[in-house]
């Protein structure tokens, strides 16, 4: 018979915590919707106690996504786990309360300062608390690949008498190999006396660059979940990036057994995408399955070769993960109809008002390019949905540059249906524009990163420019913009993280949770 491997995505969660990756509630349901239609078992939607804004992000989430289980992460402590449950509610028994609580001797001494005794009991009251709101709770032993093993024996087989369904054994740091981590999964398979009446599931980082390798090994050992991000996002060196993990689970079936899995593999590239697109961390051209250069064949031998037989240099069929899949584009003459049908085909769900925003936004993009590509499309969406709600709009720019000309820029902003305008030089087109805002909206920033990338091919492609932007707040803010201008694109990405920096100070401010996380 075969085995189900079930995939929990923590890219909201784990996957946000990574500098520069914040996500706002709008980006977080966008990325949820495209992970149930990827197929995604589990989706770790926030830690509910940490914000006002995790608590709302978990709540919509539990509430729009009918098809997969939703979790919310709580430490081993009341308050939080009611917090869980209270945001989980509209899931109903698709709910899932994710506990962690740090195991190692390490941790326990430095960070909890609490004997093994206190420990087994904090972890059995605290999945025996969770089970009075829900059925399905996860018991994370933080920094487990560090823990003495006949503790986190212990450990396990408390849990699951308490009434976890499933274990996590999370590699915290990144610091087990292949070897240990079978070793240890395979110690819990033969030792825990409950271990069937709960899944064993792993969350591996990417310190050392082992993740994908833990995980795949962990599977061969018998755990029956794997947990991580898409893109391999989150604290340091990342979580594992599940897009891997699963391509190498269909690839080399024959190596794991006769596991399956619900993933719909032709959403991948897709997802990856969003992802990239949401939490503004790009995909490296070199990255494994979504990367540009994944397929790319640059050798005359390696190009004879795919012509002839394409298995000759590709493991994986490119089609297969959601690669050269593409609609016909839509042009300028397209009506709103097609332009809303395309919408809804994408994924994006939005109101009559949101549409008509969007639809107003592709009919200039329109006039400038000959085509609109789905990619393009959908950055159309986030830029035109980031202006729509700003407190500050862009009315026009114009500027001047050259290698003889002192670069200059002119920019007109909108408030509230009042209009400002003022000049400024600076280092460059980009820089001087930027200098523009900051003098209408007084707010200076530091920038602290700036990208472009394409969102579809061609030289009239929308150029996507993603800034990351320190106004002093607890973390840089990331703002977004596009137009075949890149100039105009940078413009909209720093006034769109003028805004979130501006409503960022009327959000109440996280708690500070110094118990660490998973």
């Amino acid at each position: 018979m075969s085995d189900q491997i079930y995939f929990f995505d923590t890219t909201l969660r784990d996957g946000e915590q990574c500098p520069g990756a914040s996500m706002n509630l709008r980006e977080k349901l966008e990325v949820a919707r495209q992970m149930e239609r990827l197929g995604m078992d589990v989706i770790e939607a926030g830690f509910p106690c940490i914000s006002d804004g995790d608590f709302e992000a978990v709540h919509t989430i539990a509430r729009e996504i009918k098809k997969c289980r939703i979790a919310g992460l709580a430490r081993c402590v009341k308050a939080d786990i009611e917090a869980a449950a209270k945001a989980l509610e509209p899931a109903g028994e698709r709910a899932r309360i994710h506990i962690f609580l740090a195991t190692s001797k390490l941790h326990m001494q430095f960070k909890l300062k609490k004997a093994e005794s206190e420990i087994l009991r904090m972890a059995a009251e605290g999945v025996s608390y969770a089970k009075q709101f829900v059925q399905d709770v996860e018991f994370s032993p933080e920094d487990a690949s560090r823990t003495d093993l006949d503790f986190l024996t212990k450990v396990v087989e408390t849990v699951i008498d308490a009434g976890a369904t499933t274990v996590n054994i999370p590699d915290t740091v990144g610091y087990t190999t292949p070897d240990e981590f079978y070793r240890i999964i395979r110690h819990l398979k033969e030792n825990v006396p409950n271990i069937g009446k709960a899944v064993i599931s792993v969350h591996c980082h990417n310190d050392l660059g082992l993740a994908v390798a833990n995980s795949l090994a962990a599977v061969r050992a018998g755990a029956r979940q794997v947990e991580g991000t898409i893109n391999g996002i989150g604290e340091r060196a990342g979580n594992v990036a599940l897009e891997e993990v699963i391509m190498a689970l269909r690839t080399r079936a024959g190596q794991f057994g006769d596991v399956t899995d619900n993933i719909n593999t032709k959403e991948i590239v897709r997802t990856s995408r969003i992802v990239a697109r949401m939490s503004g961390m790009q995909v490296q051209r070199s990255k494994a399955i979504v990367g540009e250069n994944a397929f790319a064949h640059s050798s005359g031998i390696h190009q004879h070769g795919i012509l002839n037989c394409r298995e000759t240099y590709e493991v994986m069929d490119p089609q297969a993960v959601g690669w050269g899949a593409t609609e016909l584009p839509l042009t300028k003459h397209s009506g709103r109809a097609a332009v809303k049908s395309r919408l809804e085909q994408l994924g994006h769900v939005l109101t009559e008002e949101e549409v008509n925003t969007v639809f107003e936004r592709f009919k200039k993009v329109g006039d400038s390019k000959k085509f609109v590509y789905d990619d393009d499309l959908s950055a159309i969406v986030d830029d035109s949905l980031h202006a729509s709600t700003g407190l500050w709009e862009l009315d026009f720019l114009q500027f001047v540059a050259g290698s003889h000309a002192r670069p200059t820029a002119t920019v007109g902003l909108l408030k509230e249906g009042k209009k400002f305008e003022d000049s400024s030089t600076g280092n460059g087109a980009v820089d001087a524009v930027i200098k523009a805002i900051e003098r209408i909206t007084r707010r200076k920033g530091t920038l602290k990163g700036y990208s472009v990338n394409a969102a579809s091919e061609g030289k009239d492609a929308l150029g996507e420019v993603t800034v990351h932007v320190d106004f002093g707040q607890p973390k840089p803010i990331v703002g977004k913009g596009a137009s075949t201008d890149v100039i105009e694109a940078s413009a909209r990405a720093y006034l769109n993280a003028v805004n979130r920096s501006i409503r960022m100070e009327n959000m109440p401010q996280p708690n500070n949770l110094d118990a660490g996380t998973i």
